[in-house]
Parts: structure tokens; C-alpha cells; sequence
């Protein structure tokens, strides 16, 4: 009976009266809190084994979903179930769902509406774009310029997403981009934002020094760009799920540009649509191969993921994209596809070359091989282990953590905040999960002791000096995010007060007493350190196989926080039964893609 009163699955399900509906309330509940978006109905084995006995004996051979009456069929439907597509879903979810892919269409219709007096505008300014995207090498490059053709398809279209790995260059394109359009229109409004305050603070930085030459007034519009978490562009009403901007009141930019667009789930991936009219252009940035959102849904992955093949293009468009290129890149006759008629061809491009990571060494190659559960690999760089960006311990050996966290005396030591703030932001420890020996909360317990036996800090009170902290819950009255993370000094009276950098890079004391959503943060979940780079990272996996977060998403995330240098602390077994397990999270969206086009 206790389990069954702590199932909040078991009650929800039992609300409703229908014994036959019953098994299926329990299981939708159970995969929205897992990450779906809806239950496919047609591989229910394994879930139908997993449910109470108490649903398993209800009489599910010979009931009809199709006639149940608190299911529906479509979007007008009011029942609080909706079937379609042999999937089920809850009502809400399936409105969510639904409205993200018809929003999609509409901008695409708009685009393409404009589509001429764009085209127009690019031979306008022809000269400007061949000098921002000018090769700067001197041989010939092997690869195209996907750059190029990811800022031509956000020029044109009213809706772009730009996805790639660490170092492709998703900010560098950004800038550019923004550089033709300033332009055209020098008054344009642009809004950059992203699902933490620190994301959208690190593309707001990288978009300001992107080294591109720009006049000076483009220079000045740069500066003035204000970085925005997602819930603060959308006016977050306190007490309520709704934002201020919404359909009826749309966001008042001509540009919206979101990055670390794969954290976004599916209900503020509809909320930000329904407040973007029509007319406005919607550039999407992110990795489709990171974690998705915490919460239900992979909606980036997904539309990244809708076309069988991404960077195929109509042989017009080739034609536009290698007008603009520089001999010496690749043309881009190797991508034609005159067949493909899904809503998002052409307004997806896939940048695949970094100039942060070499593929062939180093942080490029290991990621790329979980990723893509390239066993072999990854079994050659754990035995090796001779690579200067990459090592792996099997042994969890505390010799290596502890010289690792010893970095962190380099911020302790920094007596200006400001600096101190980003040394600190120099490394970090990332551990998979929560609890357990290999846990977040025990991992900065340990860092503590070592920095403590160390005399770098002393552990008196909760925020004692040099405590670093992260913000896990909006404070929209002290103006600080889920993700900022502060660090405890004292002010010039000698009050210890929580620092943290604002997006115009000033520093903001806060009194500890009004803080209490706050975390120590000398190690991070691999989820919350989505949107950061370290120069080093040690990814810390839990000495066990049976946790079914350990997936190639999330190992591949971790890993790719790293700029310089990467440990890994996980067993060899460990490392590839986690490259070997994919996130796989149910949606419709591959398929009502076809159909509402």
C-alpha cells in the first residue's frame, strides 16, 4: 500500500474509472516523467510488463482505446487523452506537439513569401558576404563551407535551425549572419536568448568578439545586444504557466535567435513559437547529438533528425550557396536532391568541421567515437591512454581527483572577484547522477575536504568564503537564473555576499539570506553544465552499469564540455555499455511532419 501511495503514476491512473483505460493512464504518466511526449502503443511489451499487478489484471485484449470516451482524435478534442497515429498522448502534449509543427509551417510559408526580395538583397550585397566567409588559407580545403550555407538558409528563411558539434563555428555563423542583415536594415531588432542566463551570457560574449570586420556602426549595434534567458524574453507571470508574449502578443524583434536550442522542451518549445509572429525570422542553434531537455521532450534532436539525411539541397540552391564561396573550399555539388519535399529541407544545415577539435586526435576523436559507439576506438584510447587531451582512469584513483580539484586553489587565491569568477570557470567536476559514491553531493563533499585539509577554505557555516555556488531555481526579483553560478566574498564592510557576473558583466552582491535555491558547485551535474565550457573537465560515472541515464548523449555531452582537456574516471566496461545505450524518446513529430505539409 505504501508503494502504491508514493506512485504518483498509480494515482493518477486511478482517477480515472475505466479499467481498461486505467494501464495506459499509468504508462503515459510514467514515460512524460521519463521524457516522452506520448506512448507508442505499437512496442508496449517491456512497459506493459513493468506496470503494477494491479493494472496488468485488467482486461487490456479485449479494449478498444479507439472507443474509449475520455479519448480523443485530434487537436479540437477535449478529452484528456488523445489518440493519433497509434500513439497516445495527453491532451496538453499532443496541443503542444501540434502547434510547434504548425508554427514551423507557417514560418516556412512566410519565408518563402519573401523569398524573392531576399535573394535580391544577398546579390546586393554579394562583396560583404564573400569577404566574411573569405577562406583564409592558403592551400585548398577538402570541405565545403557549411557556414556559408548555414548563414545564406537564415538570411532567406524565416525559420533555420543550425546544428553541429563543439568548435563548428554555430556563433562565428551567428555573427556573420547578423553582419548581412545589419546591412540591409540597420535598425533591425535582435534578440538572443537561451534556456539558462549562462548560455545566453556565453553567446552574447561570443557573438560581441567574433573576430569579423564589421563598420562601425554594426560594431555599436553588436555591443548593444542584450543576452535574455528564454523565460525572461517571454515575460515570466509569476504563479502562472503562461508568459507575457504569446500568440496575441507577439515578441517585438525582426530576429529571435536561440541558443542550446536541444535543452528546450516541448512546452516552452511551444510557448516560444506561439510569441514569435510570422514575419519575424527564428534561427535555432544547437548540438542534436547533447542531452536533451531535463523535461519531457527532444524537439531539437527531433526536427534535426525528421529528414533521412541532413545538407541536401535543390540544385538552384547549390547554385546560390557556391556563387558566394571561395574557390577555395569545396563546392557543394556533392549535395543535390531535387526529390526531397519535407517542410524542412533547406532550412536545416548541419555545420560538420571543427577548428577547435582536430577528428583524427584528442577530444574530437573520443567524442565522436561515443557518439557514434565506435567500440574499437574507444577501447584503443583507454588502453593506450597516451593522448594529451584525453585520460581515462579505471581505478577511480584519488591521486588524480585530488590533483584535479586542487585547480580550484587558482580562483581561491584570486583576490579581484571579477577574475576570480572566471578562473574558477576554468575547470569543473561532472558527475552523471546525484546520490551514490560517485554522486554530486558526494563528489563536492570530497572536494571540499581536500581544498579544507589544504587550508584553501574553511568549512564554517553553510556560506562560508570561496564557497562557489549555482543558482537551481529562477529568482526573477533578485534577477538571478537556474545556472548562474556565484562565488562567497566579502564586500568592503566585511559582509560575506554571494557575487555573481550580470550579463553586462558587472558584478551583483547578494546577501546569502535571501538565497535559498543555491547548490555547492566545485562539481555540476553533466545536465546543468549543458551551455558551459571549461578548459578542463573530469567526468566522474558511477562504478556501476545499472543506471539508466548513462547513455552516449550524455557521456558525448560531458566530454565536449572540455576545451582543452578531459578525465574520465569509469571503468572500461562502464564507458562502452554507455556509448552502447541511446536516448530514445517518443514523439510524433517524424511523422505529422508529412502530413501537415
Amino acid at each position: 500500500m505504501v508503494q502504491t501511495l508514493n506512485d504518483v503514476h498509480h494515482q493518477f491512473a486511478s482517477f480515472f474509472k475505466s479499467p481498461g483505460l486505467q494501464p495506459y493512464a499509468y504508462l503515459v504518466s510514467r514515460k512524460l516523467s521519463e521524457g516522452h511526449i506520448c506512448l507508442q502503443l505499437d512496442s508496449l511489451e517491456e512497459d506493459w510488463e513493468s506496470l503494477p499487478s494491479v493494472f496488468k489484471e485488467q482486461d487490456s485484449v479485449t479494449f478498444n482505446l479507439e472507443l474509449e470516451q475520455q479519448v480523443g482524435k485530434d487537436n479540437l478534442d477535449t478529452q484528456p487523452f488523445i489518440l493519433s497515429n497509434n500513439r497516445l498522448y495527453l491532451q496538453r502534449y499532443f496541443k503542444y506537439e501540434t502547434a510547434i509543427l504548425e508554427r514551423i509551417i507557417e514560418f516556412t510559408k512566410a519565408g518563402q513569401r519573401e523569398r524573392e526580395k531576399r535573394l535580391l538583397g544577398l546579390q546586393k550585397h554579394s562583396a560583404l558576404i564573400k569577404d566574411l566567409f573569405k577562406a583564409h588559407s592558403s592551400t585548398d580545403l577538402p570541405y565545403c563551407d557549411w557556414q556559408l550555407a548555414a548563414a545564406i538558409t537564415a538570411v532567406l528563411n524565416n525559420f533555420t535551425i543550425i546544428t553541429g558539434g563543439p568548435g563548428t563555428g554555430k556563433t562565428t555563423t551567428i555573427a556573420k549572419v547578423l553582419a548581412i542583415l545589419f546591412a540591409t536594415d540597420s535598425d533591425l531588432k535582435v534578440a538572443l536568448a537561451a534556456p539558462t542566463g549562462k548560455a545566453a551570457a556565453r553567446m552574447a560574449e561570443s557573438l560581441k568578439s567574433a573576430k569579423i570586420a564589421l563598420d562601425e556602426r554594426t560594431k555599436e549595434r553588436f555591443l548593444a545586444l542584450e543576452p535574455s534567458t528564454m523565460h525572461r524574453l517571454l515575460g515570466y507571470v509569476p504563479g502562472s504557466i503562461y508568459f507575457k508574449h504569446n500568440s496575441g502578443n507577439p515578441l517585438p524583434y525582426d530576429v529571435v535567435i536561440v541558443d542550446e536550442s536541444s535543452m528546450i522542451d516541448v512546452a516552452m518549445f511551444s510557448k516560444l513559437l506561439s510569441a514569435i509572429g510570422p514575419d519575424t525570422r527564428l534561427i535555432l542553434l544547437g548540438d542534436k547529438d547533447q542531452l536533451a531537455s531535463v523535461e519531457a521532450g527532444s524537439l531539437f534532436g527531433d526536427l534535426c533528425q525528421s529528414q533521412d539525411q541532413l545538407n541536401l539541397f535543390s540544385k538552384d540552391y547549390i547554385q546560390l550557396i557556391n556563387s558566394f564561396m571561395d574557390g577555395k573550399f569545396k563546392p557543394l555539388s556533392d549535395y543535390s536532391s531535387p526529390t526531397i519535399t519535407h517542410p524542412l529541407f533547406e532550412h536545416l544545415v548541419e555545420l560538420q568541421v571543427s577548428h577547435r577539435f582536430k577528428g583524427d586526435e584528442g577530444i574530437g576523436k573520443i567524442s565522436r567515437a561515443v557518439i557514434n559507439n565506435d567500440q574499437e576506438v574507444i577501447k584503443n584510447f583507454m588502453t593506450s591512454n597516451t593522448d594529451p587531451q584525453v585520460r581515462f582512469d579505471s581505478s577511480y584513483s584519488q591521486e588524480l581527483f585530488e590533483e584535479f580539484v586542487s585547480g580550484y586553489q587558482e580562483y581561491i587565491q584570486e583576490p579581484d572577484i571579477a577574475t576570480a569568477l572566471k578562473k574558477l570557470n576554468k575547470l569543473r567536476v561532472l558527475c552523471a547522477i546525484r546520490e551514490g559514491e560517485q554522486g554530486l553531493y558526494t563528489t563536492n563533499r570530497k572536494i571540499e575536504k581536500v581544498l579544507s585539509d589544504k587550508k584553501l577554505i574553511s568549512l564554517k557555516g553553510d556560506f562560508y568564503e570561496h564557497r562557489p555556488v549555482i543558482i537551481t531555481s529562477n529568482n526573477y526579483t533578485l534577477g538571478l537564473y537556474n545556472g548562474d553560478i556565484g562565488i562567497v566574498r566579502p564586500d568592503n564592510q566585511g559582509n560575506l555576499k554571494v557575487w555573481f557576473e550580470t550579463a553586462e558583466g558587472k558584478l551583483n552582491g547578494i546577501l546569502p539570506g535571501l538565497l535559498s535555491q543555491v547548490e555547492t558547485v566545485y562539481a555540476m551535474t553533466i545536465h546543468k553544465s549543458q551551455g558551459s565550457e571549461f578548459d578542463q573537465v573530469l567526468v566522474l560515472l558511477p562504478d556501476t552499469t545499472e543506471v539508466a541515464i548513462l547513455t552516449r548523449e550524455l557521456l558525448y555531452t560531458g566530454i565536449t564540455r572540455a576545451k582543452s582537456e578531459v578525465y574520465i574516471q569509469a571503468t572500461e566496461e562502464l564507458v562502452l555499455e554507455t556509448a552502447a545505450r541511446q536516448v530514445s524518446r517518443a514523439s510524433g513529430i517524424s511523422e505529422r511532419f508529412l502530413n501537415l505539409s
